[in-house]
């Protein structure tokens, strides 16, 4: 029995110090969470106001010209998926969720006839496609928690590299971006969205701010016309995109890792009163056991003095 109880209590003291580094990273978590909401909050005037400004240049006819970036191709041959998952581990199924919903956009595209190209964000998603023999030239990780603007042009240069060659080249016709949104600290949604060729219809909604985009865009005049000003605004419009897309997942991931670390000290208090219920048991036993011991050894020797 005492073999049992010190086996109880050195699990007890094992548990116990598990909890206090789950709890630890779940503060840690909750506190990136709040620096995380207030990067999205400062990039989001930027983001709203180039998204009013693409809405205007590309409403009906104010730009007649067809342009590549917003004109969808013919005959695609291959696509591009661009997944932002996480550089660590530890946040329950934040990556999974976005890989497997990588998997079925990749299952769609190849249904419509695409080869797919992954843009891979975050080590986890090399880690998956290295594992599989897949292709991981284009990959990036060691942000996924604190992304900078550079680290979102670098994305975006490489995906408008591969567009602007074309499938027909060996590069990609269209891109989708694959991500978590953060929508609260209670809900986080994958969201699966196409990039380029931008679809006007798909453009985020206005806001009450975004001037931009409300008003008689036919008074506006654009220097330079037409194909011009997409040249220039759309590769500032991708990077925006993919940018607001890492800050969404930065928050997102650390949401899904407070989550599952609270998750974890839950289940080691639990652990603790089980292990400690049983280590009281077995306790209890030993003192039964020896008590009866006691009593045993005094009844024989009672009996020995007896007979004597």
């Amino acid at each position: 029995m005492g073999a049992q109880l010190r086996e109880f209590r050195r699990r007890i003291k094992t548990v116990n110090s598990t909890k206090k580094i789950t709890r630890a990273m779940e503060l840690i978590a909750a506190s990136r969470i709040v620096k995380a909401q207030q990067r999205i909050n400062a990039s989001r005037p930027y983001a709203e106001a180039i998204t009013g400004v693409v809405r205007t240049v590309t409403a009906e006819g104010v730009v007649n010209e067809d342009h590549p970036l917003t004109t969808p191709r013919e005959n695609p041959t291959r696509a591009g998926l661009v997944l932002i998952t996480s550089d660590r581990g530890l946040a329950g199924g934040y990556s999974a969720n976005i890989l497997r919903a990588g998997e079925q956009t990749t299952a769609e595209l190849r249904e419509r006839g695409l080869e797919t190209a992954p843009f891979l964000i975050g080590r986890k998603a090399l880690a998956f496609y290295r594992f599989r023999n897949r292709d991981i030239s284009n990959a990036w990780s060691g942000f996924s928690e604190q992304p900078s603007y550079d680290d979102a042009r670098a994305v975006g240069n490489a995906v408008l590299e591969q567009f602007i060659k074309g499938g027909a080249e060996g590069g990609i016709d269209e891109i989708h971006l694959i991500y978590t949104r953060f929508d609260s600290m209670a809900s986080q949604k994958v969201v699966v969205t196409k990039l380029i060729p931008l679809d006007p219809e798909e453009l985020p909604a206005e806001t009450e701010s975004d001037d931009a985009g409300s008003g008689s865009t036919g008074l506006i005049e654009f220097e330079p016309e037409g194909a011009g000003v997409l040249d220039a605004l759309l590769p500032r419009y991708i990077t925006a995109r993919i940018f607001a897309a890492m800050l969404d997942a930065a928050a997102s991931e650390q949401a899904a890792r407070r989550r599952a670390m609270k998750s974890a000290t839950d289940n080691a208090d639990e652990l603790i009163k089980q292990l400690t219920r049983d280590a009281n048991s077995a306790r209890q036993a030993e003192i039964t056991q020896e008590i009866m011991e006691i009593v045993g050894g005094a009844e024989a020797l009672a009996g020995t003095g007896s007979s004597m």
